[in-house]
């Protein structure tokens, strides 16, 4: 008889670490995180969140997952409360609880996503398809009511130090007056939308002690009488390049377009169109570069945080400039000048132009996968597929940024010297990251 309850014992304990075992495999896996964050991304494009406001969305949801990663491997993470000034020590799990760190880590990231995007909620289907995954896996209920728990517990202190940001301050902040005085941004066709966020330049960065930290050199001032003078060569440039795009330019400019909102008219009909925006678009490369490297679950949601904290600093940073230089962007010039029929080959976004958002944004990302998955690492991105827009192949994250720079050139929309400023910005930007944020301990 004990040898028979011996037996049955063993089948049982069996049983239970099989279902263990199989349960981690479904939340251990770094493509279910990139999954994850995808999702956030659409959602992120179905409600036509603008670029500054989206980096916003994925860095506090990165943020909570990575705290809780850190939180369940202390060893080789380390948090970013102390390394980010203003953030506080993160909740740490009771000692005597079993946690499924990973999927704490897609819980809490979930959480935050669900909070700071609208309709407030956007999440919860996606939410509770997880829950069933780790239920259907054979989670033992413990583990999951502790990891739910945990996960709610991180995610309300994010959102809770998220809240001094300034960001419902810059909600009601005074509206921004157009300057119609030469050399100053106005509003631009099809939509003559009011500018974006002026006042995001206000926002708290998390790295960076100040928007202003990086600056930029004045932008030339404007001058259309001499010929010969930097800022007429910079319109002309401009003009001559989109009058004579080739194949590859015409390409390069589509894929990076990122416009989140495309006000589309033919004739009395108008409709928009939508497409991630610049920083979802380095959010699937941070997701593929993780891929190429075969990084784990920690590795992978380090990556995405330290990216997302890139993109969340630089807008910061580049809005401080774009609205302190308040420049003309070069269709409002060639329109008025010397050409009123003439369009940029993509839609002119509604901010100021100096400096170039994609150029700063595009960099500091670029420098901060580079720091974590090496230089010349080649990848194909296919992320404008979904689109209809073909994949490009670049030999290095590098590469990508300084693309991405040049094309709003070829695109019509900046003057190649706002690229070259905002690439120069953007790299500083990311270095300060790297230097500042030691996430992984070696």
């Amino acid at each position: 008889m004990n040898r028979f309850l011996y037996l049955i014992a063993g089948i049982l304990l069996l049983f239970a670490s099989c279902k263990k075992a199989d349960y981690q495999k479904v939340t251990d896996d770094p493509e279910l995180y990139r999954v994850t964050v995808k999702k956030l991304n659409d959602i992120v494009l179905e409600n036509n969140f603008p670029p500054v406001i989206a980096s916003r969305n994925y860095a506090y949801a990165n943020v909570a997952a990575y705290e809780v990663i850190a939180a369940g491997n202390p060893k080789h993470f380390r948090s970013l409360a102390g390394q980010i000034k203003h953030l506080s020590p993160t909740p740490k799990p009771a000692k005597d609880q079993e946690i499924d760190f990973p999927f704490a880590s897609l819980l809490a990231f979930c959480s935050v996503g669900n909070t700071v995007t609208f309709p407030e909620g956007s999440m919860s289907v996606y939410i509770d398809d997880l829950k069933q995954k780790a239920k259907d896996a054979g989670m033992p209920s413990a583990v999951f009511d502790n990891t739910v728990a945990y996960a709610d517990s991180v995610a309300k202190h994010i959102m809770m130090w998220s809240k001094a940001d300034n960001y419902a301050q810059t909600r009601s902040a005074s509206k921004y007056t157009v300057n119609r005085k030469d050399g100053r941004w106005i509003p631009t066709p099809p939509m003559y939308a009011q500018a974006l966020e002026p006042h995001w330049g206000e926002i708290r960065p998390m790295v960076l002690d100040s928007a202003s930290q990086i600056p930029a050199p004045e932008a030339p001032p404007y001058n259309m009488t001499d010929k010969n003078g930097t800022f007429y060569k910079a319109v002309m440039e401009v003009k001559a390049l989109g009058d004579s795009l080739n194949k590859e330019q015409r390409h390069m400019a589509d894929f990076w377009d990122d416009n989140a909102f495309k006000l589309n008219v033919i004739g009395h009909a108008s409709f928009a169109t939508k497409k991630f925006s610049p920083g979802g678009h380095w959010m699937n490369i941070a997701g593929e570069g993780s891929r190429i490297a075969k990084a784990d679950f920690g590795t992978t949601v380090a990556a995405y945080t330290e990216t997302s904290i890139a993109l969340f600093d630089a807008f910061i940073n580049c809005w401080y400039v774009k609205y302190k230089a308040n420049s003309v962007r070069p269709e409002t010039v060639i329109t008025k000048l010397i050409d009123p029929d003439w369009r940029p080959y993509i839609q002119t976004p509604p901010f100021p132009e100096y400096i170039s958002g994609h150029a700063v944004i595009s960099a500091a990302a670029a420098e901060v996968l580079t720091h974590d998955f090496g230089d010349n690492v080649a990848y194909t991105d296919s992320s404008e597929s979904e689109f209809g827009i073909e994949p490009r192949k670049f030999p290095s994250f590098r590469a990508a940024a300084q693309e991405a720079a040049l094309s709003r050139v070829y695109g019509g929309i900046h003057y190649k010297n706002a690229c070259i400023v905002g690439s120069m910005n953007g790299r500083r930007i990311g270095q300060l990251i790297n230097q500042r944020l030691q996430l992984k301990i070696k």
